[in-house]
């Protein structure tokens, strides 16, 4: 137990140095924000207050000290280009994005490891051969060129679903559900063939062990025998899929951008192009927060599922 909580200390270690580099990187990007706040013509005397008024003439590291003391403090900050309280569109747009991609990776599950698993126990069969030609294209397709076919021939040449926005549930469930699925199969679809090859790969390796074939010897039912592989072939792909969630927020940013959607990953992309910079450090911190959250309960996932772990600690 005292080797989770080592990476649990090490994980809080990782947050506070990946949030400085992310503040070091926003700094050193040629322009400042008063260019798209203030007008072109703006003297240059107004410009330099304006910075002053928000310590953007302090020395980056002063600026990291004071943003750190704020934030511990939970001060979030506002935005520099809107006013307003960052902790408000915070809790706005994580609620939208956490729905989205949450249903998406549910879906990935789902249908990834029924996959991968009867193309394990069926190798060179046609379902193998089908879930291979799936996989292949679902890893290899961008999302936003899927995301774009979809919109195209599902949302406006079908009109079976909305081509973009969000509907919240307060709109009703049904218009809520439907602005979802297109997303939600745009990012599920691809993180499904990665955790489908992934099963396979695992399970065809567990399959091949000695104790696999010392069960079948010994009159097993296949069941029993697939049930054990399918426990020891469980934790790779346990963490490959908490891998595979934190990422999923990043190829969000692409498809919230495409279909409109102002979640968390949308208000990164912008806060990206108006050199927002306390937008782009608290969405950073939040997306490499729940990344963190995601390989530390796969962590624990696996020491449920692996008695050795236990034994260990």
């Amino acid at each position: 137990m005292w080797e989770y909580v080592r990476r649990a200390a090490f994980s809080v270690v990782a947050l506070f140095l990946i949030s400085f580099l992310v503040f070091c990187l926003t700094h050193v990007v040629p322009g400042s924000p008063a260019s798209v706040v203030l007008d072109p013509d703006t003297p240059e005397e107004e410009i330099l207050e304006w910075e002053r008024d928000h310590n953007l003439h302090l020395p980056v590291i002063t600026q990291y000290k004071i943003w750190l003391v704020n934030t511990l403090n939970g001060d979030l900050g506002e935005s520099v280009i809107t006013e307003r309280d960052l902790a408000g569109e915070l809790a706005y747009s994580i609620p939208i994005t956490v729905e989205w991609v949450g249903l998406s990776f549910l879906l990935a599950v789902v249908l990834g490891l029924p996959l991968g698993i009867i193309s394990a126990l069926k190798p060179g069969s046609w379902v193998d051969h089908i879930a291979r030609v799936i996989a292949i294209t679902g890893i290899s397709v961008p999302d936003y060129w899927v995301a774009l076919m979809l919109v195209a021939f599902v949302a406006v040449g079908l009109g079976w679903f909305p081509a973009g926005g969000f509907v919240p549930l307060s709109s009703g469930l049904g218009p809520h559900l439907s602005a979802l699925v297109l997303p939600v199969l745009t990012l599920g679809l691809h993180y499904m063939a990665v955790l489908s090859r992934y099963t396979r790969a695992s399970m065809l390796e567990a399959l091949s062990q000695d104790y696999v074939r010392t069960a079948r010897a010994m009159g097993l039912p296949p069941w029993q025998v697939w049930l054990y592989a399918l426990k020891n072939a469980l934790p790779p792909v346990v963490n490959v899929g908490a891998m595979s969630f934190g990422f999923s927020f990043a190829h969000a940013l692409f498809i919230e951008y495409v279909f409109g959607i102002a979640g968390l990953s949308l208000a990164l992309l912008n806060a990206i192009h108006e050199l927002d910079y306390p937008m782009i450090q608290v969405t950073v911190l939040v997306i490499t927060s729940i990344f963190i959250l995601a390989n530390l309960a796969a962590d624990l996932a696996n020491l449920a599922l692996n008695p050795k772990l236990r034994q260990s600690r």
